[in-house]
Parts: C-alpha cells; structure tokens; sequence
C-alpha cells in the first residue's frame, strides 16, 4: 500500500483532462461556457460525468431536486459517508473550472484510490449539487438549501426563470427527476473544492486556500415603478424617471458598502428595463442589489439601511418602489477539526497555503448546517471568475486535489 505522503497525489493529468471535456459541453461564445442549470446542455454534462463515475465502480443516487450523489463504498457498514462535491452548472457567461474543478477533484480523489488500491472505512460520495449559481433560478444554491432543509420542495419547484419556466418542470424536461427523498442522507463530513473567484491567493503567492468562513449574504430584488414616456419630448422636471431611481440607489449601496469597510461589499449584477427602448423613459426597473459580509452586525446593518433610504430616494422622484429578499444566508463558520485537517494536508505535501473567507456562496454554506463542513480553494488567474476568461492552472488545479485526496483519506479512514 502506499505510504501517506508525497508519493500518493492525484493524476494531474487525467483531472485536467476531464476538465477539458466536460468544458466542450455547452461552450460559451468566448472560451468559457454557457452550461445553465436544467437546461439540454446541464443533461449532457450530467450524463458524462455519470458515465465516468460509472467507469470508476460508483453507484448512483438521485434525489428529487436533481441532486446526484455517486458513492464508493466504504468497509464499515454502519458508517456515514464522507461528501465531497460542488456543482456542474455554470454561469451564462461561466468560466471551465467555477463548480466543475470541485465535482471532477471528488471525481478524482476516487480514481486516484482505485489506483492506489486504498478502501477507506467511510463511504466517499461525489455530490453534483443542482443549480448552485441560481442565474437561471433564484436564489443560488437552492438544491442544497432544500436538503438542508432551508428551502421546501415546494418553494424550489415553483421557481421562475426570465421564461416564466418553472424549476419543476425544467427537472422532469431534461429527465433529471430523481426518486430519492431530499435530504434524508447523513453525512459524515463535507468537503468542497473550488477555485477562489477572488484574486488574494494569486496575490499572496499562495497554493493553497484553508477556507475558515463563508461571507453571508442578502439578495434583495427591487422594482420600481416610473412612467414610459418619450425620452425626446417629455420635460425634465416632469418624468417620473424609474431609471433615475435606480442609479441613485447604485450610489447609495456604493456608499453604505464603503462605509462599512473593512469586510463588507455590495453591488448590482443584473437589471431589466422595460420597456428598454433607446427613447422611451422605463415604467418598470428590476433589479437585484447584493451584499455580503462575514460579520452578521454589518450585514444586516447594511440591508436595513439599504431598505430604509431606497424609498425616499424614489419618493423624491415620484417612483414607486418595493422590494424582496430573493436569496439569503448568514455568515458561516466551517468546522475546526476539517478545517486544521486540510491545513495539516497542505503542510505535509509542501504546499503554501494561508487561511481565508470565501467572498462567494456555496452548497458547502448549507451543507455545514446539517454537517461538519469545510472548503478548500485554489487560485484563480487575476481573480477572475463569473466570466469566460477565468483561469487557472494545471498545476493549481492539482496541488487543490492533492490536498483533497489527503484530507478525505484522514476523515474517511484507511482500512486495515
């Protein structure tokens, strides 16, 4: 049997391989890809990497929120299993590694012990969580929270994408429905491997990220409410401007944000104008303001100032205004004991690593709340990520793996 240490890490190879390959399933127009939940190309990355698990002895589970669940069995009987996952879904303007580098890692970290000839105590299962961006779907991470228990079934099905399609329906379309009852697994562990979306670890010259925290955060989806009105002929002093409106509430979020530096960031990523003419006034704005912070006081500071100063803004300017909380979890703390063991893995492998806070949210914030849970991230070129040109290296990629593989070997136990 080999010997724990340097000589027993993952084939950097075939992990970048399949990288490369699930990538040519639903390719972006810019290098990237456009693999939206639920969708034909979602059904074909499922099934290869179906295919693959299969090729490597995993049996397969599906629950009914899609969820797919590939284990390798472990010696003990009585054993909970180890999950290691993320997601395959992307973003419509998605990068090749965001979610998919954690699911084909899990992938590998089993590969790499049917090569090693290694049975492990604890069961290991390969999580493909569905629809963690929730760029499709709203809020993100809604598979996750339902087997959390965060979420009904009831509330995940009913969501809309811009269609007007419903999550429900959308799961039975692409024939990914399964039988299993959501939630009903236990865990002995969780592990979620991805690159960091941010640009720190690249800056620090770091291998490796020992993710401590998760930032919480508040999705909060505005419409207001103006007058079309021609934008040619209709005085200044009489529209009733929902654009308007909306770009002093920007600056408005811009400035609680600053405020409550250090530790806090907030933003708009996604606006509908309707009518969206060139010369027409909008009636109607939605759009969706996001903050995050890993300090619960800031957070919910900044979404009761952001919800308190929004309508007087648009007061002043005859807009109506309203607002919903469409996505939302606090600040997570991962579980020590994962956390100093995946420290402990880099250490022995001779990576350089450093602790750090996960800017972005991910199944493993649900997990830890049914779980113990923990992350382990990799650089990312630039910080780069939520973009066709995000990047990483073969090399990153592996050192993550390693690290993985590591870590899951120490939490699910060697058999004698």
């Amino acid at each position: 049997m080999a010997a724990r240490g340097e000589n027993m890490r993952v084939n950097a190879d075939r992990l970048w391989d399949s990288l490369m390959d699930m990538a040519k399933i639903g390719p972006g127009i810019a290098g990237g890809n456009n693999r939206q939940t639920l969708t034909d190309a979602d059904a074909e990355g499922r099934r290869l990497f179906q295919t693959w698990c299969d090729e490597a002895g995993l049996t397969m589970g599906v629950d009914t929120m899609g969820n797919m669940f590939m284990t390798r069995a472990g010696t003990d009987p009585d054993a909970l299993p180890v999950y290691v996952g993320s997601h395959l879904d992307t973003q419509p303007t998605g990068g090749k590694y965001d979610g998919v580098l954690g699911v084909l890692a899990g992938l590998e970290v089993v590969r790499s012990l049917n090569d090693l000839g290694i049975e492990t105590k604890h069961p290991i299962v390969v999580t493909n969580w569905t629809n963690e961006e929730g760029a499709r779907f709203a809020p993100a991470m809604v598979a996750s929270g339902v087997f959390a228990g965060v979420h009904t079934l009831e509330y995940a099905y009913e969501r809309k994408d811009p269609d007007g399609k419903t999550f429900g329906d959308e799961l039975k379309r692409i024939g990914w429905l399964g039988d299993e009852e959501v939630g009903a697994r236990k865990m002995h562990a969780y592990f979620e491997y991805h690159i960091e979306q941010g640009p720190i670890l690249e800056a620090q010259d770091k291998q490796i990220g020992v993710v401590t925290h998760c930032q919480g955060l508040w999705w909060l989806e505005f419409t207001l409410t103006g007058r079309e009105a021609h934008t040619g002929s209709t005085p200044m002093a009489m529209r009733v401007n929902a654009g308007l409106a909306m770009g002093r509430i920007l600056e408005m979020v811009q400035t609680v944000a600053m405020e409550n530096q250090p530790g806090a960031v907030g933003g708009v990523g996604q606006v509908f104008f309707s009518p969206n003419s060139r010369n027409v006034l909008p009636g109607k704005v939605v759009f969706t303001v996001d903050i995050r912070s890993p300090d619960q006081k800031k957070l919910d500071g900044m979404r009761a100032r952001i919800e308190a100063e929004a309508p007087t803004i648009c007061e002043a300017l005859g807009v109506g205004c309203s607002v919903e909380a469409v996505g939302h979890f606090d600040p997570v703390t991962f579980d020590p004991t994962l956390v100093a063991t995946v420290r402990k893995a880099a250490e022995d492998l001779g990576y350089s690593h450093m602790n750090i806070i996960s800017g972005a949210g991910h199944d493993a914030c649900w997990a830890a709340k049914v779980a113990p849970a923990t992350m382990i991230m990799c650089p990312c070129v630039g910080g780069l990520s939520h973009n066709e040109a995000e990047d990483i290296s073969k090399e990153w990629a592996a050192a993550g793996a390693d690290v993985l593989l590591h870590a899951v070997i120490e939490t699910a136990g060697i058999a004698e």
